[in-house]
Protein backbone atom coordinates (compact mmCIF):
# COMPACT_ATOMS: atom_id res chain seq x y z
CA UNK A 1 0.00 0.00 0.00
CA UNK A 2 2.98 2.22 0.84
CA UNK A 3 4.25 1.71 -2.28
CA UNK A 4 1.08 2.72 -4.43
CA UNK A 5 0.97 6.12 -2.66
CA UNK A 6 3.39 7.86 -4.67
CA UNK A 7 2.22 6.68 -7.89
CA UNK A 8 -1.46 7.88 -6.56
CA UNK A 9 -0.11 11.18 -6.14
CA UNK A 10 1.46 11.38 -9.31
CA UNK A 11 -1.70 10.28 -11.23
CA UNK A 12 -3.20 13.19 -9.38
CA UNK A 13 -0.62 15.90 -9.60
CA UNK A 14 -0.74 14.69 -13.04
CA UNK A 15 -4.69 15.17 -13.82
CA UNK A 16 -4.63 18.57 -12.21
CA UNK A 17 -1.98 19.65 -14.11
CA UNK A 18 -4.00 18.23 -17.36
CA UNK A 19 -6.98 19.80 -16.36
CA UNK A 20 -5.53 22.82 -16.45
CA UNK A 21 -4.32 22.77 -19.41
CA UNK A 22 -7.68 21.10 -20.97
CA UNK A 23 -9.30 24.50 -19.19
CA UNK A 24 -7.69 26.59 -22.18
CA UNK A 25 -9.93 27.49 -24.45
CA UNK A 26 -9.71 27.37 -28.29
CA UNK A 27 -10.07 31.08 -28.95
CA UNK A 28 -7.18 31.25 -25.90
CA UNK A 29 -5.50 29.02 -27.60
CA UNK A 30 -5.09 31.15 -31.41
CA UNK A 31 -3.53 33.46 -29.63
CA UNK A 32 0.26 33.41 -29.15
CA UNK A 33 0.76 34.05 -25.93
CA UNK A 34 -1.40 31.57 -24.71
CA UNK A 35 0.58 28.61 -26.97
CA UNK A 36 3.61 29.89 -24.94
CA UNK A 37 1.77 29.16 -21.73
CA UNK A 38 0.92 25.91 -23.39
CA UNK A 39 4.33 24.92 -24.32
CA UNK A 40 5.40 25.91 -21.19
CA UNK A 41 2.70 23.46 -19.05
CA UNK A 42 3.59 20.54 -21.23
CA UNK A 43 7.44 21.06 -20.49
CA UNK A 44 6.81 20.40 -16.51
CA UNK A 45 4.93 17.24 -17.79
CA UNK A 46 7.71 13.91 -17.21
CA UNK A 47 9.98 13.07 -19.96
CA UNK A 48 7.92 9.99 -20.51
CA UNK A 49 5.23 11.88 -21.88
CA UNK A 50 7.48 13.82 -24.00
CA UNK A 51 6.14 12.22 -27.36
CA UNK A 52 2.07 12.27 -26.05
CA UNK A 53 3.73 16.58 -25.88
CA UNK A 54 4.34 16.56 -29.21
CA UNK A 55 1.33 15.05 -30.56
CA UNK A 56 -0.55 16.95 -28.42
CA UNK A 57 0.97 20.20 -29.37
CA UNK A 58 1.04 19.63 -33.50
CA UNK A 59 -2.80 18.28 -33.04
CA UNK A 60 -3.78 22.04 -31.72
CA UNK A 61 -1.64 23.67 -34.30
CA UNK A 62 -3.70 21.51 -36.71
CA UNK A 63 -6.99 21.92 -35.47
CA UNK A 64 -6.51 26.07 -34.65
CA UNK A 65 -5.53 26.11 -38.71
CA UNK A 66 -8.17 23.84 -39.75
CA UNK A 67 -10.81 25.99 -37.54
CA UNK A 68 -9.32 29.65 -38.58
CA UNK A 69 -9.41 28.54 -42.18
CA UNK A 70 -13.30 27.57 -41.50
CA UNK A 71 -14.03 30.88 -39.96
CA UNK A 72 -12.24 32.80 -43.08
CA UNK A 73 -14.59 30.56 -45.60
CA UNK A 74 -17.34 31.51 -43.44
CA UNK A 75 -16.85 35.31 -43.50
CA UNK A 76 -15.73 35.30 -47.16
CA UNK A 77 -19.36 32.67 -47.51
CA UNK A 78 -21.13 36.19 -45.63
CA UNK A 79 -19.62 38.74 -47.35
CA UNK A 80 -20.88 37.40 -50.88
CA UNK A 81 -24.57 36.58 -49.42
CA UNK A 82 -24.67 40.20 -48.27
CA UNK A 83 -23.38 41.67 -51.49
CA UNK A 84 -25.64 39.33 -53.38
CA UNK A 85 -28.11 40.32 -51.39
CA UNK A 86 -27.65 43.89 -51.65
CA UNK A 87 -27.38 43.41 -55.41
CA UNK A 88 -30.87 41.66 -55.44
CA UNK A 89 -32.04 44.61 -53.69
CA UNK A 90 -30.94 47.44 -55.64
CA UNK A 91 -29.90 46.47 -59.06
CA UNK A 92 -32.32 47.27 -61.74
CA UNK A 93 -34.08 43.72 -62.92
CA UNK A 94 -34.62 45.45 -66.82
CA UNK A 95 -32.15 47.84 -68.72
CA UNK A 96 -33.39 49.62 -71.27
CA UNK A 97 -36.67 48.20 -72.17
CA UNK A 98 -40.38 47.95 -71.21
CA UNK A 99 -42.03 44.32 -71.00
CA UNK A 100 -45.49 43.11 -69.98
CA UNK A 101 -46.17 40.35 -67.34
CA UNK A 102 -49.67 39.07 -66.59
CA UNK A 103 -50.47 37.42 -63.55
CA UNK A 104 -53.25 34.85 -64.39
CA UNK A 105 -55.41 33.75 -61.18
CA UNK A 106 -53.97 30.78 -59.18
CA UNK A 107 -50.08 31.45 -60.33
CA UNK A 108 -47.57 30.66 -57.44
CA UNK A 109 -44.85 32.98 -56.84
CA UNK A 110 -42.24 30.22 -58.66
CA UNK A 111 -44.47 30.75 -62.00
CA UNK A 112 -44.15 34.46 -61.16
CA UNK A 113 -40.50 34.50 -61.41
CA UNK A 114 -40.88 32.02 -64.36
CA UNK A 115 -42.42 34.40 -66.62
CA UNK A 116 -40.28 37.59 -65.33
CA UNK A 117 -37.12 35.28 -66.44
CA UNK A 118 -38.60 34.20 -69.21
CA UNK A 119 -39.35 38.01 -70.10
CA UNK A 120 -35.69 38.57 -69.74
CA UNK A 121 -35.62 40.02 -66.52
CA UNK A 122 -32.40 39.72 -64.24
CA UNK A 123 -34.01 38.79 -61.10
CA UNK A 124 -32.70 35.54 -58.95
CA UNK A 125 -35.68 33.38 -57.71
CA UNK A 126 -34.05 32.53 -54.20
CA UNK A 127 -33.62 36.62 -53.24
CA UNK A 128 -36.73 37.38 -54.96
CA UNK A 129 -38.93 34.81 -52.91
CA UNK A 130 -36.84 36.19 -49.62
CA UNK A 131 -37.61 39.94 -50.47
CA UNK A 132 -41.28 38.47 -50.73
CA UNK A 133 -40.96 36.60 -47.74
CA UNK A 134 -39.68 39.56 -46.04
CA UNK A 135 -42.63 42.26 -47.48
CA UNK A 136 -45.28 40.35 -46.54
CA UNK A 137 -46.47 39.89 -50.09
CA UNK A 138 -46.66 36.20 -51.03
CA UNK A 139 -50.77 36.25 -50.40
CA UNK A 140 -51.10 40.05 -51.19
CA UNK A 141 -49.93 39.77 -55.35
CA UNK A 142 -52.98 40.70 -57.45
CA UNK A 143 -53.71 39.58 -60.72
CA UNK A 144 -53.33 41.33 -63.53
CA UNK A 145 -51.51 42.95 -66.74
CA UNK A 146 -48.42 45.16 -65.49
CA UNK A 147 -46.34 47.10 -67.61
CA UNK A 148 -42.73 47.23 -65.98
CA UNK A 149 -40.02 49.48 -67.24
CA UNK A 150 -36.95 50.47 -67.13
CA UNK A 151 -34.77 50.76 -64.05
CA UNK A 152 -37.55 48.90 -61.32
CA UNK A 153 -35.49 47.09 -58.64
CA UNK A 154 -37.63 43.31 -57.14
CA UNK A 155 -38.65 45.05 -54.78
CA UNK A 156 -40.30 48.07 -56.65
CA UNK A 157 -41.62 44.97 -59.05
CA UNK A 158 -42.88 43.08 -55.47
CA UNK A 159 -44.83 46.54 -54.88
CA UNK A 160 -46.60 46.77 -57.96
CA UNK A 161 -47.95 43.08 -57.66
CA UNK A 162 -49.01 44.04 -54.28
CA UNK A 163 -50.92 47.29 -55.20
CA UNK A 164 -52.17 45.93 -57.93
CA UNK A 165 -50.83 48.47 -60.86
CA UNK A 166 -51.80 46.90 -63.48
CA UNK A 167 -51.50 48.50 -67.22
CA UNK A 168 -53.78 50.70 -68.53
CA UNK A 169 -55.07 49.56 -71.83
CA UNK A 170 -57.13 52.64 -73.92
CA UNK A 171 -60.41 52.88 -75.71
CA UNK A 172 -61.42 56.08 -77.66
CA UNK A 173 -64.76 57.13 -78.52
CA UNK A 174 -65.10 60.20 -80.76
CA UNK A 175 -68.38 62.72 -80.60
CA UNK A 176 -70.43 61.91 -83.75
CA UNK A 177 -70.11 58.06 -83.72
CA UNK A 178 -72.88 56.02 -84.12
CA UNK A 179 -73.49 52.74 -81.37
CA UNK A 180 -72.55 50.83 -84.63
CA UNK A 181 -68.71 52.36 -85.06
CA UNK A 182 -68.44 52.01 -80.80
CA UNK A 183 -69.12 48.03 -81.52
CA UNK A 184 -66.77 47.71 -84.26
CA UNK A 185 -64.12 49.18 -82.30
CA UNK A 186 -64.77 47.65 -79.40
CA UNK A 187 -64.37 44.57 -81.40
CA UNK A 188 -60.94 45.14 -82.99
CA UNK A 189 -59.41 45.68 -79.61
CA UNK A 190 -57.89 42.69 -78.44
CA UNK A 191 -57.43 43.27 -74.68
CA UNK A 192 -61.20 43.41 -74.25
CA UNK A 193 -63.12 40.69 -73.44
CA UNK A 194 -66.02 40.49 -76.20
CA UNK A 195 -69.10 39.20 -75.10
CA UNK A 196 -71.32 40.67 -77.46
CA UNK A 197 -70.05 39.98 -80.89
CA UNK A 198 -73.11 39.06 -82.89
CA UNK A 199 -75.90 40.11 -80.36
CA UNK A 200 -77.90 42.26 -82.10
CA UNK A 201 -79.30 45.83 -81.60
CA UNK A 202 -82.41 45.78 -80.32
CA UNK A 203 -81.56 42.57 -77.74
CA UNK A 204 -78.09 44.59 -76.83
CA UNK A 205 -80.12 46.85 -73.92
CA UNK A 206 -81.29 43.53 -71.96
CA UNK A 207 -77.47 42.50 -71.80
CA UNK A 208 -77.09 45.46 -68.82
CA UNK A 209 -77.46 44.42 -65.46
CA UNK A 210 -78.95 47.76 -64.67
CA UNK A 211 -80.56 51.45 -66.09
CA UNK A 212 -79.70 50.80 -69.69
CA UNK A 213 -82.41 48.16 -69.78
CA UNK A 214 -85.05 50.80 -69.41
CA UNK A 215 -84.09 51.88 -72.89
CA UNK A 216 -85.05 49.45 -76.02
CA UNK A 217 -82.04 51.50 -78.41
CA UNK A 218 -78.55 51.69 -77.57
CA UNK A 219 -77.84 54.40 -79.87
CA UNK A 220 -76.41 57.80 -78.37
CA UNK A 221 -77.05 56.56 -74.66
CA UNK A 222 -73.15 56.34 -74.11
CA UNK A 223 -70.70 59.06 -74.17
CA UNK A 224 -67.97 59.86 -76.05
CA UNK A 225 -64.73 59.55 -74.38
CA UNK A 226 -61.11 57.83 -73.56
CA UNK A 227 -61.81 55.07 -71.42
CA UNK A 228 -58.80 53.11 -69.73
CA UNK A 229 -59.28 49.79 -68.65
CA UNK A 230 -57.62 46.37 -67.23
CA UNK A 231 -56.69 43.74 -69.88
CA UNK A 232 -59.31 40.89 -69.89
CA UNK A 233 -62.52 44.02 -69.11
CA UNK A 234 -65.15 42.76 -70.74
CA UNK A 235 -67.15 44.78 -73.68
CA UNK A 236 -70.49 45.02 -71.31
CA UNK A 237 -68.76 46.38 -68.25
CA UNK A 238 -66.73 48.86 -70.65
CA UNK A 239 -70.11 49.90 -72.47
CA UNK A 240 -71.60 50.19 -68.84
CA UNK A 241 -68.94 52.75 -67.32
CA UNK A 242 -69.78 55.27 -70.64
CA UNK A 243 -73.87 54.39 -70.41
CA UNK A 244 -73.18 55.59 -66.28
CA UNK A 245 -71.27 58.63 -67.29
CA UNK A 246 -73.65 59.60 -70.09
CA UNK A 247 -76.21 59.69 -67.54
CA UNK A 248 -73.88 61.73 -64.98
CA UNK A 249 -73.31 64.17 -67.66
CA UNK A 250 -77.24 64.51 -68.76
CA UNK A 251 -78.36 64.80 -65.53
CA UNK A 252 -75.94 67.56 -64.47
CA UNK A 253 -76.63 69.71 -67.83
CA UNK A 254 -80.38 69.26 -67.50
CA UNK A 255 -80.44 70.38 -64.14
CA UNK A 256 -79.05 73.59 -64.95
CA UNK A 257 -81.10 74.19 -68.21
CA UNK A 258 -82.29 77.55 -69.15
CA UNK A 259 -85.90 78.42 -68.84
CA UNK A 260 -88.79 77.80 -71.22
CA UNK A 261 -87.34 74.66 -73.50
CA UNK A 262 -89.52 72.33 -75.40
CA UNK A 263 -88.64 69.07 -74.22
CA UNK A 264 -90.08 66.60 -72.02
CA UNK A 265 -87.46 64.99 -70.57
CA UNK A 266 -83.67 64.53 -70.80
CA UNK A 267 -83.76 61.61 -73.53
CA UNK A 268 -85.41 64.52 -75.79
CA UNK A 269 -82.54 67.08 -75.33
CA UNK A 270 -80.16 64.04 -75.62
CA UNK A 271 -81.89 63.04 -79.47
CA UNK A 272 -81.47 66.54 -80.05
CA UNK A 273 -77.96 66.78 -78.99
CA UNK A 274 -76.89 64.13 -80.99
CA UNK A 275 -78.51 65.96 -84.30
CA UNK A 276 -76.76 69.21 -83.11
CA UNK A 277 -73.40 66.74 -83.09
CA UNK A 278 -73.63 65.75 -86.47
CA UNK A 279 -74.36 69.14 -88.05
CA UNK A 280 -71.36 70.71 -87.31
CA UNK A 281 -67.94 70.25 -85.77
CA UNK A 282 -67.75 74.11 -84.88
CA UNK A 283 -67.81 74.33 -81.05
CA UNK A 284 -69.19 77.98 -81.49
CA UNK A 285 -72.02 77.62 -84.23
CA UNK A 286 -73.76 74.45 -81.97
CA UNK A 287 -76.12 77.32 -79.67
CA UNK A 288 -76.83 78.71 -82.58
CA UNK A 289 -77.77 75.22 -84.71
CA UNK A 290 -79.57 74.12 -81.23
CA UNK A 291 -81.47 77.70 -81.59
CA UNK A 292 -82.62 77.30 -85.03
CA UNK A 293 -83.81 73.88 -84.41
CA UNK A 294 -85.67 74.50 -81.13
CA UNK A 295 -87.00 77.54 -82.38
CA UNK A 296 -88.89 75.63 -85.98
CA UNK A 297 -90.09 72.92 -82.90
CA UNK A 298 -91.72 75.66 -81.29
CA UNK A 299 -93.35 76.99 -84.50
CA UNK A 300 -93.69 73.21 -85.76
CA UNK A 301 -92.09 73.44 -88.50
CA UNK A 302 -90.09 70.35 -89.94
CA UNK A 303 -86.59 69.91 -88.77
CA UNK A 304 -85.68 68.98 -92.48
CA UNK A 305 -81.71 67.89 -91.50
CA UNK A 306 -79.60 65.79 -93.39
CA UNK A 307 -77.90 64.06 -90.63
CA UNK A 308 -81.58 62.11 -89.63
CA UNK A 309 -82.31 61.14 -93.15
CA UNK A 310 -78.40 59.47 -93.67
CA UNK A 311 -79.32 57.71 -89.85
CA UNK A 312 -82.61 56.37 -91.32
CA UNK A 313 -81.55 54.98 -94.55
CA UNK A 314 -78.85 53.20 -92.96
CA UNK A 315 -76.90 50.87 -95.21
CA UNK A 316 -78.43 52.49 -97.93
CA UNK A 317 -76.33 55.43 -97.54
CA UNK A 318 -73.32 56.00 -99.81
CA UNK A 319 -72.30 58.91 -99.56
CA UNK A 320 -74.64 60.76 -101.21
CA UNK A 321 -78.58 62.03 -100.45
CA UNK A 322 -80.37 62.19 -103.28
CA UNK A 323 -84.77 63.77 -103.34
CA UNK A 324 -85.65 60.07 -103.43
CA UNK A 325 -83.97 59.84 -100.17
CA UNK A 326 -85.49 63.11 -98.62
CA UNK A 327 -89.32 62.02 -99.84
CA UNK A 328 -89.15 58.64 -98.63
CA UNK A 329 -90.77 57.92 -95.15
CA UNK A 330 -88.51 56.63 -92.15
CA UNK A 331 -88.86 57.07 -88.62
CA UNK A 332 -85.72 59.31 -89.14
CA UNK A 333 -86.64 61.29 -91.90
CA UNK A 334 -87.05 65.09 -90.30
CA UNK A 335 -88.09 66.37 -94.18
CA UNK A 336 -91.57 64.09 -93.67
CA UNK A 337 -91.98 63.26 -89.99
CA UNK A 338 -93.03 65.86 -87.63
CA UNK A 339 -90.61 66.79 -84.75
CA UNK A 340 -88.03 64.94 -83.33
CA UNK A 341 -86.52 61.24 -84.35
CA UNK A 342 -87.58 58.49 -82.17
CA UNK A 343 -84.20 57.98 -80.85
CA UNK A 344 -80.74 59.70 -81.21
CA UNK A 345 -78.27 59.65 -83.69
CA UNK A 346 -74.99 59.41 -82.78
CA UNK A 347 -73.26 59.93 -79.11
CA UNK A 348 -73.24 63.81 -78.48
CA UNK A 349 -70.31 65.05 -76.37
CA UNK A 350 -70.89 67.75 -73.61
CA UNK A 351 -70.82 70.74 -75.53
CA UNK A 352 -73.44 69.23 -77.72
CA UNK A 353 -75.93 69.15 -74.58
CA UNK A 354 -74.76 72.21 -73.20
CA UNK A 355 -75.87 73.96 -76.44
CA UNK A 356 -79.48 72.10 -76.75
CA UNK A 357 -79.97 73.04 -72.85
CA UNK A 358 -78.61 76.78 -73.66
CA UNK A 359 -79.30 77.31 -76.95
CA UNK A 360 -78.68 81.08 -78.80
CA UNK A 361 -81.52 83.40 -78.54
CA UNK A 362 -81.58 85.06 -81.95
CA UNK A 363 -84.17 84.89 -84.79
CA UNK A 364 -82.51 82.58 -87.77
CA UNK A 365 -84.83 79.45 -88.46
CA UNK A 366 -82.46 78.52 -91.64
CA UNK A 367 -78.97 77.19 -91.95
CA UNK A 368 -76.46 76.37 -95.01
CA UNK A 369 -73.08 74.77 -95.03
CA UNK A 370 -70.47 77.50 -96.56
CA UNK A 371 -67.94 74.19 -97.38
CA UNK A 372 -65.60 74.66 -94.53
CA UNK A 373 -67.01 73.58 -91.81
CA UNK A 374 -69.22 76.77 -90.66
CA UNK A 375 -72.78 77.98 -91.72
CA UNK A 376 -74.98 80.56 -92.92
CA UNK A 377 -77.98 81.41 -90.63
CA UNK A 378 -81.23 83.02 -92.33
CA UNK A 379 -84.37 84.27 -90.76
CA UNK A 380 -86.30 84.01 -93.91
CA UNK A 381 -86.52 81.43 -96.64
CA UNK A 382 -85.46 83.98 -99.11
CA UNK A 383 -82.24 84.91 -97.50
CA UNK A 384 -82.09 81.34 -96.93
CA UNK A 385 -82.24 80.65 -100.73
CA UNK A 386 -80.01 82.90 -101.72
CA UNK A 387 -77.30 81.86 -99.28
CA UNK A 388 -77.96 77.88 -101.02
CA UNK A 389 -77.56 79.78 -104.33
CA UNK A 390 -74.43 81.38 -103.49
CA UNK A 391 -72.94 78.22 -101.25
CA UNK A 392 -74.42 75.13 -102.64
CA UNK A 393 -76.37 75.35 -106.39
CA UNK A 394 -73.49 78.10 -108.01
CA UNK A 395 -70.99 75.45 -106.73
CA UNK A 396 -72.45 72.14 -108.28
Amino acid sequence: MQKIEPYRKWLYSMRARLAAFASLSLREMMTTARMQEVEQRMEQLPRGFKKARIVTVRYITLNNKVIGFTLLVLCFAGGWLLMDYQSALHQPALVDKTVYIEIEKGDSLDRIIDKLIGQGLAVKPFWFKVIAFQENALKKLKTGEYELTSGLTAPQILSLFVQGKTKQHVITFPEGWSFKDVLHEIELNPNLEHTLNGVDFSNIMAKFKSGPSAFAWPEGLFFPDTYFFEKHTSDLSLLQRAYDKMQQVLQQEWLNKAEGLPYKSPYEALILASIVEKETGAAAERPQIAGVFIRRLEKNMLLQTDPTVIYGMGDRYQGDIKYQDLTTATPYNTYVINGLPPTPIAMPGRDALYAVLHPDQGDSLYFVARGDGTHVFSATLKEHNLAVDKFQRNKK
